[in-house]
């Protein structure tokens, strides 16, 4: 299907960015390759480029990320803690990576760890407000030179890193993708922003195993008429995300973005459950079991099972990859704004209201075909 799109090359491409860790991208492989994830032998062959790798790894911002994340924390930059002075920052690396690499444009992806909900633009926290104040905070939602104001106007900032990277991204002209149910450039602000910037933006949240399922066999149920009376998903997993999404803080933001396509997909709301539990012996390797309880033919219970066993970060890098690539291709064919084609890599695909796989893949089909006239 891609063979006569002129996606860019990887020679194309330079990798850098921001961590709040200590470590280096061989030892992250050999941990993976401990696991039996990755063939020590592939690591051995790119070794030189995992090593030069590091050297365009630099410290990164903590705001809003919680105390699980702030505890694994040992390399951020802690010299500035205003939002303003955070993107400031931001923004002075991003420029230096072009500058120093030679770069004709940057891709900004967060792949930080899930963040707790933003606190500022809850729906619980609206409504205890005066109408004024929800006004102000809707036009600060929705309008950029009210969402810009509130991030540089708060010490410390009221919205998280992943916001902040998004709009230091995004005001330099530069793409971002948001790999990670966290706020991200959800606010639709962020589209004002991007046009306005010849820019380019999507996210939520990569779909790569339980809900790329979900949103696979959720269709066949609507489309035969099978009544989903409850759907039970439960995740265990022993990476680092799983030890973030121990804190029931990181967690919410996750189950919400897990657990909300099977009521637009089916068109009613059925009785759901979603765990995520952390088990530290799995390492990077995650199960999950689900269970769904649905009527047949004149209301008889019966019942679908299913088991996902994969590596998470091999699940996750590939679709990394491709993101990449394909907002390139759309920078080089002049589109700007939400790609709201890539809604399949997403579990909350920001603005799309398709949330059936086999669609939005459809829909990433009609983009190449029109690319490539």
């Amino acid at each position: 299907m891609f063979a006569r799109t002129n996606l860019p090359e990887w020679a194309e491409f330079v990798v850098g960015g921001h961590e709040i860790r200590q470590g280096s991208f061989r030892e992250s492989a050999e941990e993976l390759a401990r696991q039996k994830a990755i063939d020590p032998a592939a690591i051995e062959r790119v070794k030189d480029d995992l090593d030069a790798l590091d050297a365009r790894v630099l410290p990164g911002f903590l705001a809003g990320s919680g105390s699980v994340v702030e505890k694994m924390a040992d390399r951020w930059r802690d010299d500035v803690s205003s939002a303003k002075d955070m993107i400031d920052a931001i923004q002075a690396d991003l420029r230096a990576f072009a500058q120093d690499n030679d770069l004709a444009h940057v891709i900004v992806v967060n792949l930080m760890s899930t963040e707790p909900v933003c606190s500022y633009f809850d729906n619980g926290i609206l409504a205890q407000l005066s109408q004024e104040e929800r006004e102000k905070r809707l036009e600060e939602w929705t309008r950029w030179e009210a969402f810009s104001q509130l991030l540089r106007s708060a010490a410390p900032p009221v919205v998280s890193a992943s916001t902040l990277y998004a709009a230091a991204a995004l005001e330099l002209g530069c793409d971002f993708i948001n790999f990670t149910p966290s706020l991200g450039a959800t606010p639709p602000a962020f589209e004002e922003l991007a046009k306005l910037k010849n820019a380019r933006f999507m996210g939520n949240d990569g779909k790569t195993g339980e809900t790329l399922m979900k949103s696979v066999l959720a269709p066949m149920f609507a489309h035969r008429n099978l009544n989903v009376m409850s759907w039970v998903g439960h995740n265990i997993f022993g990476n680092r995300d799983g030890v973030v999404l121990d804190d029931p803080r990181n967690k919410a933001t996750k189950v919400a973005s897990k657990n909300h396509l099977l009521t637009q997909i089916l068109g009613y709301e059925p009785q759901t459950l979603v765990s995520i539990e952390y088990i530290k012996s799995l390492g990077d390797w995650k199960t999950a079991w689900d269970h769904i309880h649905f009527e047949g033919f004149l209301g008889t219970p019966m019942t679908l099972q299913f088991t996902w066993q994969g590596c998470d970060s091999l699940l996750a890098a590939p679709l990394v990859l491709d993101l990449a690539r394909l907002t390139e291709l759309a920078r080089r064919k002049n589109f700007k704004g939400k790609m709201d084609f890539l809604a399949c890599f997403f579990k909350s695909p920001i603005g799309v209201d398709e949330q059936g796989f086999v669609r939005q893949f459809e829909q990433l089909e009609r983009w190449i075909h029109a690319m490539e006239e």
